[in-house]
C-alpha cells in the first residue's frame, strides 16, 4: 500500500485504471453468508439451484460489491474520503470459479456545494468477469481537498 496525496485538481476526467483479477470460491460464499446472515438458497443450496433456470449458485451481490471495491484499495490518499456509492446495480450473476476484476473511470468532477475547499470526484466502477462482461456497476463519490485549501 502506498500513501499519495492526490488533490481534486489532479484527477483527470477519463482516466482509467483496472485491478488484477480474483477468482470467487465456495469459501467466499460461506464466509460472506456467515458475516451477513444471508443463507438464501440462491447462494447456498447447490441442489435447489440446479432445479432453477440459473442452474447453479449465485454470488451474493453484496459480496461481489465488497470484493470488487476491496480490490481497488491500492493507494491511501490522506486528502480524499469516500462519500459513498450511488446507482449500484447487479447486472449479471457471478458464480463459483468466476474471476472478477474492477475497472474504474473518472467520470466527472464538481466543487462541493457544502464544503469550501473540497470537490467531489465521481468514479464509474465496473466489476467485470472473465468474459469481459460487466457484472456490477456503481458510482463512487469521493470528497477531495483542493490544492488552494491545503
Amino acid at each position: 500500500m502506498n500513501i499519495q496525496e492526490i488533490f481534486y485538481e489532479d484527477y483527470e476526467v477519463g482516466h482509467q485504471r483496472e485491478t488484477f483479477g480474483r477468482t470467487i470460491t465456495e469459501t467466499d460464499f460461506v464466509v460472506h453468508a456467515g458475516h451477513t446472515g444471508d443463507f438464501f438458497p440462491h447462494h447456498m443450496d447447490a441442489e435447489w439451484c440446479a432445479t432453477q433456470d440459473f442452474g447453479q449458485r449465485i454470488a451474493h451481490g453484496t459480496m461481489v460489491f465488497a470484493i470488487g471495491i476491496g480490490m481497488t484499495a491500492s493507494v491511501i490518499n490522506p486528502v480524499a474520503f469516500s462519500y459513498g456509492y450511488d446507482r449500484l446495480r447487479f447486472i449479471r450473476p457471478v458464480h463459483i470459479n468466476d474471476t472478477i476484476r474492477t475497472r474504474l473511470t473518472i467520470d466527472r468532477k464538481l466543487e462541493d456545494p457544502k464544503r469550501a475547499g473540497m470537490g467531489q470526484v465521481f468514479e464509474k466502477v465496473e466489476v467485470i468477469n472473465q468474459k469481459d462482461e460487466v457484472v456490477l456497476f456503481c458510482e463512487h463519490i469521493y470528497l477531495v481537498q483542493m490544492k488552494a485549501a491545503a
